[in-house]
């Protein structure tokens, strides 16, 4: 199907609104127990409202408007109304620190914000002398009022366009182009300061189509959205949901998603590795807890669901008696796991990030397909991805229609395409570095493309390890098995110019504990628990056990045990890969504890 060449996203938005004008667009829980909703039509209504808003604000083409706030929909209602009025969304991590968001709102120029609630306030209200461009914040939800003309609240803030007509407004659609910028999105940074990913309106045209067409999406499905919209991968779920009609619920926080997934009952969603690895080692525990007849079961349930697997993988028939037993291990174990998702789950994406094998295959045993996708701030986060009628687990999938792949001399996975970023924003070398003169992007992964055009990823460059004997070790596979089992919860691979390789762990804090009470080992604190000695060996064996899975050069020799790695600290970014060069400073007395001088 040849690809569409809109004017702007919102010419998109405008073609579903005329397409499914009455069918419901987006929902969000206001309170538990609670559903609201807005249709197509209601919401164009409001994006209108918006852009004439920013319009009346002084809002130009061109202006940078941030956006600091969980994922909910007035997020998306602010995006919409800000690329509508011809200006460029700059999404700003709700758990960024104050002097972190300093320097995004001063960087992306920025004139206008728009902030969650009285939380993120207080940040811009620390920093406000030194960000004097913002004219205006504008808050999502008010508690209370405030005596403050530098900040008015959402209502308020709506009503501001009252004056601004249909044809200014129309006029101000019109003027926008197709190679107009639509967003900077700021890198999560693992390494150096973010740098910002200049996308267009042209940008998100392409790729969402492009993504749309690997896209498996039938008449009446629901999608649920919980990841951060200050990283590209969830605006384009976002684009992409409202190209094709699709409804879109919003979770309330990442702490409610268990309970909001199953009252939005979605079809499909996307998420990052770490949620399909938390709810495999809860999944995987609780079984082994029980034990007895239950773990019996649920180990005959994945065999059979294995069996099926492979079938499924080969497009083989499934044997009859191996379809009736899988039948029943559907009714007796896993249709518990896809309750847990909503009931009604036919797929899931993976991106951002590595997924273990293991991971998508035990997912795929229960009947529930994990495709696992490829892409990065700087192509729109997307070039390749699994297709639900032609899937492999470990490979990332053919590229998207109009998406080109090659692989460099030194491994490297290159792309080019019209979802490419059309610079770095204020840093002409470093586009300059990142993008050839004929167009190909440096991902900075390193992979492999068979003869079907499947790609696998083998490593990250600035993550190769090169041992002691000269071994090339890419840690991301290393660090995805150990983190299966149950007892441990992140993982870091040392070993650069090192003999062996070694790793700082984090436990998991519900599993370790329940082992601690099980065995009669006392405790105040988690940090009691990391210093014990049975503790440090029950994971030490647990690590022992995934090592049999590795190749002998690629095996963790020694372990530390450390405090989680997380955003507060700094050692996690947004979307939770790790910053290890932090990691490593923070941890080196440890490190170097694991490899003593001869």
């Amino acid at each position: 199907m040849p690809l569409k060449d809109y004017q702007s996203i919102h010419q998109m938005l405008k073609e579903t609104v005329e397409r499914y004008p009455d069918r419901t667009a987006y929902k969000w829980f206001p309170e538990v127990g609670q559903t609201d909703s807005v249709t197509w039509v209601q919401f164009y209504d409001q994006v209108r409202q918006v852009a004439k808003s920013l319009m009346a604000l002084g809002i130009e083409k061109g202006d940078k408007v941030n956006i600091i706030s969980y994922t909910c929909y007035e997020w998306v209602l602010a995006d919409f109304g800000v690329t509508s009025a011809g200006a460029a969304t700059v999404g700003i991590y709700q758990s960024n620190l104050p002097n972190d968001c300093r320097y995004i709102i001063d960087h992306s120029d920025a004139v206008i914000i728009f902030a969650e609630d009285e939380e993120q306030l207080y940040k811009l209200m620390e920093i406000r002398e030194t960000i004097p461009n913002i004219r205006k914040v504008v808050l999502f939800k008010r508690e209370r009022p405030i005596d403050d003309d530098w900040v008015i609240g959402f209502d308020t803030f709506l009503g501001l366009g009252k004056d601004i007509s249909n044809e200014e407004f129309q006029k101000r659609i019109d003027e926008i182009t197709p190679a107009d910028t639509a967003g900077i999105v700021y890198t999560s940074g693992t390494t150096g300061v973010p740098k910002g990913a200049v996308l267009t309106h042209d940008n998100f045209i392409f790729t969402v189509q492009s993504v749309l067409q690997h896209a498996s999406i039938n008449d009446g499905d629901e999608t649920f959205l919980f990841l951060p919209l200050a990283h590209v991968y969830a605006r384009i779920i976002v684009h992409h949901s409202m190209l094709a009609g699709v409804p879109l619920t919003f979770a309330r926080s990442m702490d409610t998603i268990i309970d909001d997934i199953k009252a939005a009952r979605p079809d499909w969603f996307s998420s990052v590795p770490r949620i399909y690895e938390k709810v495999y080692a809860k999944v995987v525990s609780r079984a082994e807890a029980k034990g007895g007849l239950v773990l019996k079961l649920f180990r005959w349930a994945c065999d059979v669901g294995y069996a099926v697997s492979d079938c499924k993988l080969e497009k083989q028939p499934i044997p009859w008696m191996t379809g009736m037993k899988y039948k029943l291990a559907q009714k007796l174990v896993f249709s518990r796991i896809r309750e847990a998702l909503g009931g009604r789950v036919r797929w899931c994406v993976s991106g951002a990030a590595p997924l273990n094998p293991e991971i998508a295959r035990f997912f795929h045993a229960a009947d529930i397909l994990v495709v696992e996708g490829l892409g990065m701030t700087e192509n729109t986060s997307f070039s390749n991805v699994n297709r639900e009628d032609h899937y492999r687990f470990g490979w990332v999938g053919k590229p998207g229609p109009g998406i080109e792949q090659k692989i460099a001399g030194d491994g490297e996975i290159m792309i080019r395409g019209r979802n490419v970023m059309k610079e770095y924003y204020k840093m002409p070398e470093e586009t300059a570095k990142n993008i050839t003169s004929d167009g190909w992007l440096h991902t900075g992964d390193l992979g492999e493309i068979d003869a079907e055009g499947f790609l696998r990823i083998t490593g990250r460059k600035k993550d190769l390890i090169i041992t002691a004997g000269g071994k090339n070790i890419a840690p991301a596979l290393i660090e995805s098995v150990i983190a299966t089992s149950k007892y441990i919860n992140q993982v870091c691979v040392i070993g650069d110019k090192q003999k062996f390789l070694s790793a700082l762990v984090t436990i998991n804090p519900e599993t370790v504990q329940a082992y601690a009470e099980e065995h009669g080992i006392s405790y105040k604190s988690l940090d009691d628990l990391m210093k014990n000695r049975n503790i440090i060996q029950l994971v030490e064996g647990a690590v022992a056990l995934k090592n049999k899975t590795l190749a002998s050069f690629e095996t963790v020799k020694k372990i530390t045990i450390v405090p989680e790695f997380t955003i507060e600290n700094g050692m996690a970014t947004p979307t939770m890969k790790l910053k290890k060069n932090i990691i490593h400073d923070k941890f080196q007395k440890e490190i170097d504890a694991m490899y003593p001088t001869d």
